[in-house]
């Protein structure tokens, strides 16, 4: 048994490392590449892999976890900003296409009323796993299209709900449920959501702050996975929408301190499973099926995706999308969706549908999964030629990212940083290892989040690829240094500035390729010193040139020194070589004072002789 899931597990990794880099060569991106290898591992290809129901319901935790993860970037207000698109164009979206969907299968296909509005209704949603993938795989989320798409997809998931309690009203004779037992239903399902957010309003952040306190990256990254399986299986328990569930806890916790960390834990896991969801949905193409009735098939998907991106567009443009952006709309969710066949499935179960339909219409969405990328490819390549050179993109985020500097380190010296960037009006992220620090820090209104910064997940989700400068502030020398070298080997366009706590720490921040390295006693000891000259004689000129020598000198000294570190009879030879150096430095400043004007034996020129 073990050896047949291990053999299993091996066929997809190869399947996906093969397929998917070679559709992304040819420009067909990553979800073409899944499909491909669904078909060709599938039992209607090499016949590698059998049980193909049982992996798309495994797979469909990858649809969950990216609910999950776009919660976590929907904070509540704008959630509230978009409440219009979720409602008003979702909801008009679902309305006319199920009218149009489900009065073209009575008229075209002789079928019952029932039927027909099962139909109209499962063929009205569109796939959250392939839109949402497709516009973050495409960098468009934030796009005005993107941002549309995202409201109709969160309102089809919330459709999924009564839609699921209408169909024993459609059953035969309608005796299964009242009207009022439909109306119950939905009062459970909005009553269980109600319980959730108190719940989890009062109870997560709490526990998440026990398990930061652990230090332990697997316990953190255990209790993410458990928050959203936990979720997922009490939403199933009740019959409510497991992708609805997964997105409300991410709102949830939107707005913790431990947001980005848990993005960073998330997305692998997601990003894996969504990719077998995405092979699960090659491998069900049916292509016996396809083979017998190859021009009903085609036509129906062709019409069905033409159909839904008229209705797309025409809601897009109504809007206030330009025709650019109101074309990828259209051609990003014309397709049938996941829910599409857990409605069908329960439309069989209730006797609405004969298994022989649900099967063609099955066929029929996996088609226009099949053929979605291919028509956002080509609606992309649309746009340019119709485009007039150089357009301006249809975002409405401004081009300058919104929070250009990112401080890792949130102590004395972060926080001073931090106040600094707040009073100028610049935007920032923190990020701090310490779940005592973040808790104490947020009591007093701060923006900052949990996790550790050497992780590359995390510093994507702090926003790394916009950010312009990288301040480094943590106190430990060899964590610093990690995550200097990292942030450096993987980004090498931001520019990083680091607080070191000594010269032996500012050596190693050097060589790991910080550009600006300053150490924390440094500037305050300077002042102690240039005061201490006060007090024993000298002006105030003379005493701040004194310092301002003196400065020069050994951060030079520092620089060189920086490229002996480790060796210790080098770093002996230099210190000595530059205490000679700056004894020098200063008899010849003394020499030259008078020249100068000023008079007075220590001299007052304003730079190194």
């Amino acid at each position: 048994m073990l050896e047949n899931w291990l053999e299993e597990i091996a066929v997809f990794l190869a399947a996906a490392v093969i397929a998917v880099p070679i559709a992304q060569r040819l420009g067909l991106g990553s979800v073409l590449g899944y499909l491909a290898a669904g078909v060709v591992i599938g039992p209607w290809g090499l016949g590698l892999i059998g049980e193909v129901d049982e992996v798309l319901h495994i797979a469909e935790l990858g649809v969950v976890l990216l609910l999950f993860v776009i919660g976590l970037e929907m904070q509540p207000r704008r959630l509230w900003a978009l409440r219009k698109i979720i409602v008003g164009l979702g909801g008009l979206q679902v309305l006319l296409s199920a009218a149009a969907l489900g009065g073209l299968s009575l008229w075209l296909l002789d079928l019952s009323p029932a039927t027909a509005t099962v139909v109209g209704l499962a063929l009205a949603l569109s796939s959250t796993a392939f839109g949402l993938q497709l516009l973050s795989e495409r960098g468009e989320l934030t796009a005005r299209h993107g941002r549309a798409a995202f409201g109709i997809l969160l309102f089809q998931d919330l459709a999924v709900i009564p839609i699921l309690a209408l169909l024993p009203l459609l059953a035969a004779g309608g005796e299964s449920m009242s009207f009022a037992g439909a109306l119950l239903e939905t009062a459970k399902v909005a009553g269980v959501l109600a319980v959730m957010v108190v719940g989890g309003h009062y109870l997560l952040r709490p526990v998440f702050r026990l398990v930061a306190a652990t230090r332990m990256p697997e316990i953190f990254t255990a209790w993410a996975l458990l928050v959203v399986l936990g979720t997922a299986v009490v939403m199933a328990k009740l019959d409510v929408s497991v992708a609805l569930g997964a997105f409300v806890a991410g709102v949830l916790l939107a707005d913790s301190e431990y947001r980005h960390e848990l993005e960073a834990n998330i997305d692998p896991f997601k990003d894996l499973l969504l990719g077998l969801f995405f092979i699960a949905v090659g491998m069900s193409i049916n292509l016996g099926l396809l083979l017998a009735q190859p021009l009903f098939l085609v036509g129906a998907a062709a019409g069905l995706m033409l159909l839904k991106g008229i209705v797309l567009y025409v809601l897009g443009r109504r809007q206030g999308l330009n025709p650019a952006a109101a074309r990828s709309l259209a051609a990003t969710l014309p397709q049938g969706g996941e829910f599409a066949f857990v409605i069908l499935a329960s439309a069989v179960a209730a006797g609405i549908l004969d298994r022989a339909l649900s099967d063609l219409v099955v066929a029929v969405v996996t088609l226009t999964m099949l053929a979605t990328p291919i028509a956002v490819i080509g609606a992309a390549r649309l746009n340019r030629w119709l485009a007039a050179p150089a357009p301006a993109p249809d975002f409405e985020v401004p081009e300058a990212p919104t929070h250009p500097v990112i401080v890792a380190g949130f102590g004395r010296v972060g926080q001073i940083v931090a106040r600094l960037l707040r009073a100028k009006g610049i935007g920032f992220v923190a990020l701090e290892l310490n779940p005592e620090q973040v808790d104490f820090v947020r009591r007093f209104g701060d923006k900052i989040y949990y996790g550790d910064a050497s992780k590359p997940e995390l510093l994507r989700a702090a926003g790394i690829e916009q950010a312009r400068a990288f301040v480094l502030t943590i106190g430990d020398p060899e964590t610093s240094v990690r995550i200097a070298r990292a942030v450096r080997e993987r980004h090498p366009g931001v520019r990083i500035i680091a607080a070191a706590r000594n010269r032996r720490h500012a050596y190693a921040l050097m060589n790991a390729g910080v550009d600006v390295v300053l150490r924390e006693t440094f500037l305050s000891s300077l002042e102690l010193g240039a005061e201490t000259l006060k007090a024993v004689g000298l002006n105030a000129k003379e005493a701040a040139r004194a310092a301002a020598l003196f400065r020069a000198h050994d951060e030079r000294l520092v620089a060189e020194q920086a490229v002996a570190a480790g060796d210790e009879a080098k770093l002996a030879q230099l210190r000595k070589e530059a205490m000679e150096e700056l004894e020098e430095l200063f008899d010849r400043d003394a020499r030259e004072a008078p020249a100068d004007g000023e008079g007075g034996s220590q001299g007052s020129s304003t730079g190194p002789g």
